[in-house]
């Protein structure tokens, strides 16, 4: 049987096609590779309309997400979800696929073939169907299959037209219910006698046709099954018209009897009213009204009764009606089960003589008898082979043909999605133009002095509307401004400072400058729809290291994926450590923390509100942020006791506690710490930072020639400013947006990426700083210049692409380099204090000199 066609070898596949394309070993094979694949195209498809993280979990975890309410999961499209319900595959739980069937050995062609005559009617229904009657001004392509099909989204008029089918076929499909499970009105039992054909005719006459002539959907469509489909439409035809005129026969009867009853009264009131004038006493008068009452009443219940009389007559002659059917399907079953026994006795017969003639006859050639047999078993054998062939291939392209409906309906919904978007971003550009065209049009005026120029107003009220949030504005529009300026950005961090209206106005600068940027950078869509593409790839399969995961990374994680993200990253670092430590460890050295406070302790609660005092996460002692840092902290001074607290460790885990929470900020901490950073970084000594100093120092002569002479020749130590980039990870040193995007590369490359960020910060500013021409101007701009750096894009692409080559291997050789370096100055400046402590002992001049440790202690 080929390999390359849906049905098992029976579509019409070109043998080009069949070269080009995989082939499977067996149909169970190819049947899942299609299911794969369609499941693959339904997920990308849907991954579009839906623009939203794959599983609930990806959202932010950590106190970010308690300040975006606004981020959920869009609905499903409702027809797209019944799409996938009907489309789901049928298996049986028999049936084995991908491996287990590729494992299995190929079958044998027409071997377990049982030859049905359920599929033989099926086929005649099929054939019946497509010559109903249709209309021609409302033609529809309809696939039939031996399944029910549901429409996805119906027009009203194709409801009621369908609705109105029903009704007439209900008569025809009360008596077919028992039969089959299709959806086709075809009913054997309706079938006059004359133009029915006994079965076991149609499968001698099947027998007899050769396949090269005819096939299935041949043999189905003869001249019988033209006669029995105008019979039936005849039949059809004739059932209206009578029900129409049984409706008109009951809508004359009523029609009568209001006449009739209208007369009666007008007699009756006519015979009150002439009595009333001779001067009939009036309790006869209501006597008599009375009694016409009663015969009003008496009459309505005769003729209600004789209308269930007539009803319970028709419901007899449709239960003898009924009884007859019955009686014809009982025949026809009982036919059919004759014609079953008749062909099982004619092939065990044959199967009986081939047996004998092969036993008689062993190692002779067969007889012409035999032969003939054979080639008609095999014969037939094919043609059931090919009739199951193309019903598997009509129902896997019908379903094909609905997914492929749906998914073209979503790409209509969601181009004219982003048309309405494109409107009324045009539209809110023509607005801006304008406004800057009233702005031109009033700096042409000339006017006397600066305090009363018009234009001073309108510039104010430009200001006022860019910085304006729209209240109206809609969820998905945040997309294009996720910078709106508020009193916190999406981070928690302050925007605006309270005091200093410089300050503030400064502020109001960078924010618009963000916004502008945001704006512009239409490549956040593309980031976005390439994170989506690779989380939905990685749905059914564990995330690993790649040069796709690290290009995205850099490119920066979207918001909504930095909590899954960054405790991926944490995870990957310190696996080791999670698998060697004992369950609940991270509460565990919390709760020892609690109960006895070490001498880190002090020094924690000192620096708890020191942390982020910009944050609205840590700016007082009730925030949420407080008590989580608190945990952290003093869990990790228990795992190091070495290191127990130092300056900077809160930052990194404030930081960290935005998208994480508390175990997983304080794995993050151990990551930084103990497998990111040298030995000593964060030490008393802070000897590693002192070494990192040294080794940019030398990448910055390296990769800047230029800057490095410049600050060697008017002596300015930028190390003084670097030092607290390095231990903190540019934390309080850049704009809130590029810190972030920084920290996801930091969390994935390790400390590389602060070498690489720190010289792009220097090379982005070079040429203003090169403009400075003395000491105090160079230091004092250094102090203050990472805040004006907005643009992310522009620092990314100098950081990991104009700065290559960036070796890990020259960083490690310069911090073993620098290392001994320092190691022996420490040395030196060591022996030399226990000299002047030797020497302050003997001197008595000497004695009252007290050193700086000795002062603190």
């Amino acid at each position: 049987m080929p390999s390359c066609t849906l049905g098992g070898g029976h579509a019409g596949v070109s043998p080009a096609l069949c070269s080009r394309v995989p082939q499977a070993a067996t149909r169970q094979d190819t049947t899942y590779w299609l299911q794969e694949l369609k499941q693959k195209r339904w997920e990308y498809c849907h991954n579009l309309d839906s623009r939203t993280s794959p599983t609930p979990s990806d959202f932010s975890k950590g106190l970010v997400a308690k300040d975006n309410p606004d981020l959920s999961i869009l609905s499903q499209n409702a027809s797209a979800e019944r799409a996938r319900n009907i489309l789901a595959v049928e298996t049986s739980p028999t049936d084995l696929v991908g491996e287990q069937a590729a494992s299995q050995p190929a079958p044998v062609q027409g071997s377990a073939i049982n030859f049905s005559l359920k599929q033989w009617s099926t086929e005649i229904k099929n054939s019946m169907s497509s010559l109903r009657k249709g209309s021609n001004e409302n033609r529809r392509s309809v696939f039939y299959t031996t399944e029910e099909w549901e429409l996805l989204d119906p027009t009203p008029k194709d409801l009621e037209d369908s609705m109105a089918l029903e009704e007439k076929r209900k008569h025809l499909a009360e008596g077919s219910k028992g039969l089959t499970s299709s959806a086709f009105p075809f009913d054997f039992g309706r079938i006059p006698h004359k133009a029915r054909r006994p079965l076991k005719d149609m499968i001698g006459s099947s027998k007899n046709r050769n396949s090269s002539d005819s096939s299935p959907t041949e043999w189905c469509s003869g001249n019988g099954n033209r006669l029995v489909s105008e019979l039936q439409l005849k039949y059809q035809s004739q059932q209206e018209e009578l029900e129409k005129l049984k409706k008109d026969l009951l809508s004359q009867k009523e029609l009568v009897r209001l006449l009739q009853q209208t007369v009666r009264s007008s007699q009756y009131d006519k015979y009150f009213a002439s009595r009333l004038c001779e001067g009939v006493p009036k309790d006869t008068l209501e006597l008599l009204h009375q009694k016409d009452d009663q015969i009003l009443g008496l009459n309505n219940q005769l003729e209600k009764l004789n209308l269930e009389k007539d009803s319970l007559q028709q419901e007899v002659k449709n239960l003898k009606c009924k009884v007859g059917e019955l009686n014809e399907r009982l025949g026809m079953l009982m036919e059919t089960i004759q014609a079953k026994d008749e062909v099982i006795m004619k092939l065990s017969r044959q199967l009986s003589e081939c047996e004998d003639s092969t036993s008689s006859q062993s190692g002779a050639i067969n007889s012409p008898t035999a032969t003939c047999t054979n080639k008609e078993l095999q014969e037939l054998d094919k043609l059931k082979d090919n009739l199951q062939g193309y019903k598997t291939q009509n129902k896997f392209l019908n379903k094909e043909i609905l997914e492929l409906s749906t998914l073209r309906r979503n790409a209509e919904a969601r181009e004219r999605e982003w048309q309405a978007k494109y409107t009324s971003l045009e539209a809110k550009l023509c607005q801006i133009e304008s406004k800057y065209l009233i702005l031109l049009q009033e700096m042409k005026t000339p006017v006397c002095s600066e305090d009363q120029s018009p234009a001073r107003e309108v510039i104010t009220q430009l200001l006022e509307d860019a910085l304006k949030a729209e209240p109206n504005e809609q969820p998905e529009q945040a997309f294009f401004k996720p910078h709106l300026v508020s009193e916190y950005d999406i981070y928690g961090f302050q925007t605006i400072p309270e005091d200093d209206d410089e300050e503030k106005l400064v502020a109001k600068s960078r924010a618009l400058d963000l916004r502008s940027l945001s704006l512009s950078e239409n490549r956040e869509i593309s980031t976005g729809v390439k994170w989506e593409n690779y989380l939905a790839s990685t749905m059914n399969r564990e995330m690993m290291r790649c040069v796709e995961l690290k290009n995205l990374i850099r490119s920066g994680i979207p918001h909504e994926h930095r909590s899954k993200m960054w405790k991926w990253c944490v995870n990957l670092h310190v696996k080791k450590f999670k698998d060697s430590a004992i369950p609940g460890y991270f509460q565990i050295l919390l709760q020892k923390a609690l109960e006895k406070p070490n001498p880190a302790s002090k020094q924690i609660e000192l620096d708890l509100l020191r942390t982020l005092p910009n944050n609205k996460h840590y700016s007082s002692p009730t925030s949420e942020g407080i008590q989580k840092l608190r945990n952290v902290l003093l869990a990790f001074s228990w795992r190091n006791p070495d290191i127990g607290y130092c300056q900077g460790l809160n930052r990194l885990v404030a930081i960290a506690l935005l998208y994480l929470e508390q175990e997983d900020a304080f794995w993050c901490l151990v990551t930084i710490v103990e497998v990111f950073m040298p030995r000593d970084y964060y030490t008393k000594t802070l000897l590693g930072s002192q070494v990192d100093q040294r080794v940019f120092k030398d990448l910055l002569s390296e990769k800047l020639p230029r800057l490095h002479a410049h600050f060697e020749q008017y002596k300015v130590d930028y190390t003084l400013i670097t030092f607290n980039w390095f231990l903190v990870v540019f934390v309080d040193s850049v704009v809130s947006d590029i810190l972030f995007k920084i920290w996801d590369s930091f969390l994935y490359e390790g400390p590389k990426v602060i070498f690489r960020f720190a010289l792009a910060l220097f090379k982005y500013k070079e040429e203003e700083i090169l403009k400075l021409q003395d000491s105090m101007s160079i230091f004092k701009y250094l102090r203050y210049f990472t805040r004006t750096i907005l643009d992310a894009r522009k620092l990314t692409a100098i950081a990991f692409g104009d700065l290559n080559p960036f070796p890990l291997r020259q960083i490690r050789n310069r911090r073993a380099y620098h290392l001994e370096k320092v190691r022996l100055e420490l040395t030196e400046l060591e022996a030399i204090r226990e000299d002047f402590l030797r020497e302050r002992e003997t001197c008595v001049e000497k004695r009252d000199l007290i050193s700086d440790d000795e002062e603190d202690s």
